[in-house]
């Protein structure tokens, strides 16, 4: 082997993108040591966007307080680009799931309202033009908390202002635009989605992604009802339609960024992609190894792999997935990877296999057993 490619998203709640790659290359190294192995971070719009932002940009982070997902005021920070002219903001790092502990998780009650705190902050400070990625968020409220922390406010029939969370999207009757903040008219929204679910129904944000956030059927199929009713009611009273493909992502942020903020949504991985020259840099592979946390059907739907092996189908590269968990493995084989792999091979709890030490051994010893095999073959 003469050079092969790392791109693997980070094992959420576990290690960041970065990490996964040196793992993956250190696997590699073990039975190929001359190779040349290029570690390309990457991210479909979750956990690890702003890094990557950051980078690409030569930007630099802004220390700031908001509210986390369950309103508690945390330290968080959003990027400034190296001209000063864009704000770069990650929603994992202020909405996002790994802010909570399992038994908090409730798109119930969780908020987007730290994510629209970030935004007015830099347009306090004169930003007019963001970069946003909305993976990994811990919410299901179509957007509203951000949109209240940027002065929509959302009235019940009685007129009464609404709280936060997903819980009172089925109550809103009237959106208020009294004290929308004015510098919204003037700013331009880049809006990185990892997936491209439409906003309700059977593959919308409720029903495909709200149980990993905390909620059961009952609750989930209350959100699903909710977000057809800030759709109706967006569509009535701001005259936009916001069930497109991509305004599922992040529990409905997708559609309060197009509907409120005028954004263009835009492929989290394919922005990644462009930032990180990955074309450039794949070509001449011998092969590439990606992956995620967790391998199933929504990896195929605009997330980390699909977005590599896109990249790599045109240039003849044989890519490699690899996971903490995999499911649905016949529709993964189907779409063309040249082979998926768990990297837990022996029985351990959820807690341990998350453990940010025992997650780099596994990936490393898998990668290893994987580059062995080829080696074997290619003799």
């Amino acid at each position: 082997m003469k050079k092969i490619i790392v791109a693997i998203d980070s094992f959420k709640g576990s290690i960041p993108s970065s990490g996964a790659n040196h793992a993956a290359a250190k696997g590699i190294k073990k039975v190929f040591p001359e190779c040349e192995v290029d570690e390309i971070t990457i991210a479909d719009g979750g956990e690890g966007m702003l890094n990557l932002l950051l980078t690409g940009t030569n930007g630099k982070r802004i220390n700031v307080k908001a509210h986390d997902p369950l309103n508690r005021i945390i330290n968080t920070t959003y990027g400034l680009s190296g001209d000063g002219k864009i704000a770069l903001i990650e929603m994992a790092g202020i909405s996002g799931l790994p802010l909570l502990k399992e038994s908090e998780r409730n798109p119930w009650l969780t908020t987007s309202y730290g994510t629209g705190e970030l935004i007015a902050h830099a347009l306090n400070n004169g930003c007019r033009n963001f970069i946003i990625g909305i993976g990994g968020s811990a919410t299901n409220d179509c957007g509203l908390g951000m949109l209240q922390a940027l002065g929509y406010n959302f009235l019940d029939k009685y007129g009464k202002e609404q709280g936060t969370g997903g819980q009172i999207m089925s109550k809103v009757v009237t959106i208020d635009t009294t004290h929308v903040i004015p510098a919204l008219k003037e700013s331009k929204f880049t809006v990185a989605c990892d997936v491209n679910n439409p906003l309700y129904g059977k593959t919308g944000a409720a029903y495909v992604y709200a149980k990993q956030k905390g909620a059961d059927e009952i609750t989930i199929k209350r959100l699903d009802q909710g977000l057809k009713n800030i759709a109706k009611i967006t569509k009535e009273q701001i005259g936009k339609d916001i069930t497109i493909p991509g305004t599922g992502a992040a529990g409905g942020m997708g559609a309060a960024f197009l509907g409120f903020l005028n954004a263009s949504l835009k492929s989290g991985i394919q922005l990644s992609l462009e930032l990180s020259h990955f074309q450039e840099r794949a070509k001449n592979a011998d092969f590439i190894i990606t992956g995620e946390g967790r391998a199933d059907k929504q990896s195929i739907m605009g997330k980390v792999p699909d977005g590599v092996l896109n990249k790599a189908r045109p240039l003849n590269i044989p890519v490699i997935v690899i996971a903490g968990s995999v499911t649905d493995l016949e529709l993964l084989n189907k779409a063309g990877f040249a082979g998926i792999f768990s990297i837990t091979n022996s029985p351990m709890s959820l807690k341990d296999a998350m453990d940010p030490e025992i997650t780099q051994s596994n990936i490393t010893n898998s990668v290893t057993q994987i580059c062995t095999l080829i080696k074997f073959f290619t003799k």
